[in-house]
């Protein structure tokens, strides 16, 4: 019995190696479909900005999601209701970061900036995920540091058009807020309490944010008034609700939960790259060779950042030293 519990061990670590391979590459695939699905929130933000106020608009996105998730998400909130009120104040933070302030700051800076620069600033959200990681002990390794200021890089020159001193628009200070909220809400999901489901989690934040946002709303419909429902608010409202809410949360929250906080961040260096084809192609918003290039800089810093380096199975003769 020995001799074959011997020969069962090498196949163990490979097999290790495959489930983790596995789930970091799902974990990048989930990170990268939310990152191009809010890509199309921040066109969605800037092409509303003279229609729907920045609040209202942020509320009726959450009262879709809440309506798109409900068939599966409020039972599951129901069976974990006793886990939902033990660790209250956690989901409380989640929601008041996430879901009630990070996106009524997008929609605000949408009145003042651009798409492309509300993309290119949000990439420097993944740069507080790493921090927070890495005070949290987590060792980020050089390959995943050197990708994730390679694309920094690209999102600085990016932003500031190769000068090296960007001009920002009253709006980029209200994303510069936005980025702040959204990586503290990522490197937040990465100490969710695994007894609680990520749906169940999901809703309850979606219905704690929208609770948060209803004074404020109640105060821009009395001294703004309400926005004309048509075909040309109601069609992106119903998207950054279903898809950019619903799917991509979802999406993200799991991603967290795989790859972790950091290397997820990295992943979201796609945004600006993304926003900037969107916003050419949907706003008209201009785009040069000089962005094209920093863009391919963003990109080899995701690869760089996100793929793993090869591991090279232990030899056998390693592995059974020592036993008898």
């Amino acid at each position: 019995m020995a001799v074959l519990d011997r020969t069962r061990t090498p196949v163990e670590p490979s097999a290790a190696a495959g489930r983790a391979a596995g789930g970091l590459g799902v974990g990048l695939a989930l990170a990268a479909l939310a990152t191009v699905v809010w890509s199309g929130s921040f066109v969605t933000a800037r092409g509303l900005h003279d229609s729907v106020p920045p609040i209202q608009h942020a509320f009726w996105r959450w009262v879709v999601a809440i309506v798109a998730v409900a068939p599966f998400g409020a039972r599951a909130a129901w069976r974990e209701r006793a886990v939902l009120r033990r660790h209250l104040g956690f989901v409380a933070l989640a929601s008041l970061l996430g879901i009630a302030t990070y996106n009524t700051l997008v929609n605000q800076a949408g009145m003042t900036t651009s798409a492309g620069n509300m993309g290119m600033i949000m990439a420097a959200s993944p740069v507080l995920m790493a921090v927070y990681e890495r005070l949290g002990g987590a060792r980020l390794g050089a390959r995943r540091v050197t990708g994730t200021l390679v694309a920094c890089a690209g999102v600085v020159l990016l932003v500031s058009k190769g000068s090296l001193a960007p001009d920002f628009a009253p709006g980029d200070l209200w994303v510069v807020a936005a980025a702040g909220c959204f990586g503290s809400y990522s490197a937040l999901l990465r100490r969710k309490p695994r007894e609680l489901g990520g749906v169940a989690f999901l809703f309850a934040t979606f219905v704690l944010g929208t609770l948060m946002l209803l004074p404020v709303y109640a105060a821009s419909v009395a001294v703004q008034g309400g926005f004309e429902v048509r075909a040309g608010t109601a069609l992106p409202l119903l998207y950054v609700g279903v898809v950019s809410s619903a799917v991509a949360f979802l999406a993200w929250n799991k991603a967290i939960a795989l790859v972790g906080a950091a290397r997820a961040g990295v992943v979201y260096y796609l945004q600006p790259v993304c926003v900037a084809a969107l916003s050419y192609v949907v706003l008209g918003e201009s785009m040069g060779w000089a962005q094209v290039g920093c863009m391919a800089l963003i990109l080899g810093g995701v690869v760089l950042a996100s793929v793993a380096p090869p591991r090279f199975a232990e030899p056998a003769t390693k592995r059974g030293a020592g036993r008898s």
